[in-house]
């Protein structure tokens, strides 16, 4: 550039002014780079730079204008294919990549810029495949193992991935400083956020990508105010930063209870999920059943997260959601399989968890398994409300022994009229059951001893009556 300036006085010189813009343009001098180009003779390359201005200048306008400019030449067709793949417009970029690729065999890079786009369409496997046919030819390329790395960790884990990068590090030497802050990003990403805050706020204003995971490493910590101000100033431009703003609006919306940015990000998520190039993506797909979940529309929600589930078996935050809709709607043989597929420990301690998984038991007729769970929790702070939520929903469903077990800890825990009744209401009931045949009569020991626990004076009418009804039938008590 500097060399380019201090010729800028001798006109004479071709291309200079256009060589200089181009200078600018990748100093990211967007302005100066505009200016310079305006003493340039016209060219094709003045054009196709013209054309990549308009685009990070965003003026619509322009960039039609000179897209009407370009010709069916490889260099201007690379040029718009370019523009495809920053626009998102994947699909558009390879269909010009496999167009060029015709006549033009021996240009390699296109299986790169193909392996790009197909990566960016979650093709993985299809870019691992693509990128084989440059890496025969050029296998210590540092922008094609950054990219095989990056499908190594959506196709397997971040181990693979990290594996293959520290293989390009160590092949490098200690002077070779491209692709640095890439590699650096990267393997932040392959370690699960691991140093993140050491290594992405530098990279911010640098890398796009780097705000993005940045935001996602704070709302995987808790600290959803710090991905809050990292991104509510961001103009989103491609479905990621859409998602991921609706994400953290919706978040911080509901620990406010803030419906206006609840709503906020309803809107994004509707955006990508209704939006034509991505309704039919993976992505889109969960976004749309966000939306609706959002809205309370669960059996539609259903409908989208079923189209999708084969892609995320073993996701715990997919089969957890999906076990929330299931739970909505009533299904509740479903909603337990899908409640116990998560691993999570983190998911499985919540309470909100706990809780579902509680009822769904109930609802299953699994009030043992319902209990089990209790005991497992019984110190924590939150087993009262499941404590109250077994007694209740067993009695409502007839399942009797664990609705009097769970109402006489109850009435341990504080002597309050309506546990007393709970309690004589279920103990009634089972007693019934076990009249019918529906219990064994062995069980009704269990219900005396239980009921010797409170001090009510209905207690012993209870008790004579039950005791009665088992010497008449030789049960021993």
């Amino acid at each position: 550039m500097l060399i380019y300036k201090n010729h800028s006085k001798n006109s004479g010189i071709k291309h200079l002014f256009v060589n200089l813009a181009c200078c600018y343009f990748y100093l990211g001098m967007y302005p100066e780079a505009e200016e310079v180009l305006g003493k340039s003779d016209i060219s094709d390359v003045k054009i196709r730079l013209q054309f990549h201005l308009s685009h990070k200048q965003g003026d619509e306008k322009k960039l039609m204008e000179y897209h009407e400019l370009l010709a069916d030449v490889v260099e201007d067709q690379l040029s718009l294919a370019a523009i495809h793949y920053l626009r998102s417009h994947y699909q558009e970029a390879i269909d010009i990549y496999k167009k060029l690729m015709i006549n033009n065999r021996h240009f390699l890079a296109l299986n790169v810029y193909m392996a790009l786009c197909y990566y960016k369409l979650d093709f993985y496997d299809v870019s691992q495949e693509i990128l084989d046919v440059y890496m025969k030819k050029y296998p210590d390329s540092m922008i094609l193992t950054n990219l095989k790395a990056c499908n190594l960790y959506k196709l397997y884990d971040g181990k693979a991935a990290e594996s293959e990068l520290k293989n390009l590090i160590a092949r490098r030497s200690s002077t070779f400083k491209f692709c640095e802050d890439l590699i650096k990003h990267n393997m932040v990403v392959f370690r699960e956020g691991e140093g993140a805050l050491q290594v992405l706020p530098a990279l911010v204003d640098i890398l796009p990508e780097a705000r993005l995971n940045l935001v996602i490493y704070y709302l995987k910590q808790g600290e959803n105010e710090e991905a809050y101000e990292l991104i509510k100033d961001l103009e989103p431009a491609i479905p990621q930063e859409y998602i991921l703003k609706a994400i953290v609006n919706v978040v911080v919306g509901q620990e406010k209870g803030d419906t206006k940015q609840i709503d906020n990000g309803q809107s994004l998520f509707n955006m990508v999920g209704s939006s034509s190039s991505e309704c039919d993506t993976i992505p889109g797909r969960q976004c749309m059943a966000s939306s609706l979940f959002l809205e309370g529309r669960y059996d539609e929600v259903s409908l989208y997260l079923s189209s999708i589930k084969s892609y995320f078996s073993n996701d715990d935050s997919f089969n957890f959601n999906f076990a929330q809709v299931k739970l909505s709607l009533g299904e509740y043989k479903e909603a337990e399989e899908m409640y116990l597929q998560v691993k999570s420990n983190k998911i499985r301690d919540s309470f909100i968890y706990i809780n579902h998984l509680t009822h769904c038991f109930i609802m299953n007729k699994k009030s043992q398994s319902a209990w089990d769970l209790y005991l497992k929790i019984e110190n924590s702070q939150d087993s009262l409300i499941i404590l109250q939520s077994i007694a209740n929903d067993c009695y409502k469903t007839n399942q009797f022994w664990q609705s009097a077990k769970a109402f006489d800890m109850l009435e341990r825990l504080d002597l309050l009229p309506e546990y007393w009744e709970g309690k004589r209401g279920a103990c009634a009931g089972i007693f019934q059951q076990i009249v019918l045949g529906n219990q064994p009569q062995d069980q009704i020991a269990d219900v005396i001893h239980l009921l010797r626990n409170s001090a009510n004076p209905q207690v012993e009418q209870m008790i004579k009556m039950m005791k009665k009804w088992a010497k008449n039938n030789k049960i021993v008590v």
